[in-house]
Parts: C-alpha cells; sequence; structure tokens
C-alpha cells in the first residue's frame, strides 16, 4: 500500500513539474510575440497559436492533476506532511492554470503594441525574464519538497515589484508627453500581468511552505 502511494506521489511532483514546463513555455512565447519587433507576420501569428496551444495544455494537465490528488486523497488516505503535500497541490495548480491565462491575455495585447519602439519595453524584457525564472523555481521548490527555495522565491517577488513601478513610473510620464496613451495603457497591461503572474508564483510558494512546515498565513 505504502509503495503504490509513494509511486503515485512521486507521479503528482512529476506532473506538476511538467504543468510548470508549459507555464514558462507559454510566458517565454508571450514575451517573443511582444518584444520580437523584427518577427514576421508568419512567425507571429505561429507563437500566438502555441501560446495558446500552451494555456489549454495547462488546463488539461490541471485535470489531470486533480483527478491524480483526488485518487490519493480518497484511496490512499495520507496524514500529516503527505496529506498536505497533496492539499497543496490542489491548491498551487489554481495559480499555475492563471498563470496560463495571462500568459495568453499577453499575447491579445501584443496585436497592439509588438512593432512599438518606446524605449522601457527594454523594462518589459527584464520583466519577462524575472517573471519566468520566479515561476521555475515556484515549480521547483514543490517538486523538490525545497523549503529554502520557496522562502527565495517570496522574497524575489520584490525585484518584479520593482520593475513594475518603474515601468508605470515611465509610462506616466510618456503620456504627459503627448505619446499615445492608449498605447501606453496596454504597456501598463502588460506590466501588470507579469506582475500578477509573480504574485501566483508567491502563492504557489507559499503553499510549498505550508506543506513542508504546516503554516500558511491565510489558515
Amino acid at each position: 500500500m505504502r509503495d503504490n502511494f509513494a509511486k503515485q506521489l512521486d507521479e503528482l511532483y512529476v506532473s506538476v513539474k511538467n504543468m510548470g514546463i508549459l507555464c514558462e513555455k507559454a510566458i517565454e512565447k508571450s514575451a517573443r510575440t511582444i518584444l520580437s519587433n523584427d518577427d514576421s507576420e508568419e512567425n507571429y501569428l505561429t507563437l500566438v497559436k502555441e501560446v495558446d496551444d500552451c494555456e489549454k495544455e495547462v488546463d488539461q494537465k490541471e485535470r489531470e492533476v486533480e483527478n491524480l490528488c483526488m485518487r490519493l486523497l480518497l484511496h490512499q488516505q495520507p496524514v500529516a506532511t503527505d496529506l498536505r503535500t497533496v492539499s497543496s497541490a490542489l491548491k498551487l495548480i489554481s495559480d499555475m492554470e492563471r498563470i496560463g491565462d495571462q500568459a495568453s491575455d499577453i499575447t491579445e495585447l501584443s496585436k497592439y503594441i509588438r512593432n512599438c519602439g518606446l524605449h522601457h519595453k527594454l523594462h518589459l524584457s527584464e520583466m519577462f525574464s524575472e517573471t519566468i525564472s520566479l515561476v521555475k523555481k515556484a515549480v521547483d521548490s514543490f517538486s523538490n519538497h525545497d523549503l529554502d527555495k520557496a522562502k527565495q522565491v517570496i522574497k524575489d517577488d520584490d525585484k518584479i515589484d520593482g520593475l513594475f513601478n518603474k515601468v508605470k513610473g515611465e509610462l506616466i510620464s510618456i503620456i504627459k508627453e503627448d505619446t499615445d496613451a492608449e498605447l501606453c495603457i496596454d504597456l501598463l497591461m502588460v506590466a501588470k500581468y507579469l506582475e500578477r503572474i509573480g504574485d501566483h508564483a508567491v502563492n504557489i510558494a507559499e503553499w510549498v511552505v505550508y506543506a513542508i512546515e504546516g503554516v500558511h498565513k491565510d489558515i
């Protein structure tokens, strides 16, 4: 019985990690739709479709992980740390599903802003990089049962918040110079989606802390 539980628990870790890889791909490809000004229309449309495909795969993976968690809870009846691990997985995959949605939302905005030349897109490039790194570390902290990495994710979110404030401040200045306000708002929305993805990564990390230590700030 215990061997079967351990096997299913390993399957859970792998499934969550694979779901995280899909989230990372979705963000990376959404970044290219925003930042790659020199892409042909054909390449751009291919990227848009790839983001959409990733988002659908994330949704499918969420359902698979939910089913696996329910089997573990109903048939294996885990206790203590194992119970918290399964319960945390059920919580954090919801954040991962939202990450996939927000990567898709960013791609929706790309059609309006991908060819703009405003200099602050460089900050968005850094935001994309930091966000992908944060999501990867958050998911890895669950898959590897790594408490230190989870706590580092919570701290590192400040970097993304700082970049968001930098983008917001620059856009406010640009709007005052009579630059296209609608374009600036779209760029701000991209930054906001990235800031929210960072928040979801923090949520994931907080559930990892709960799984290991039994403490969650909202419980």
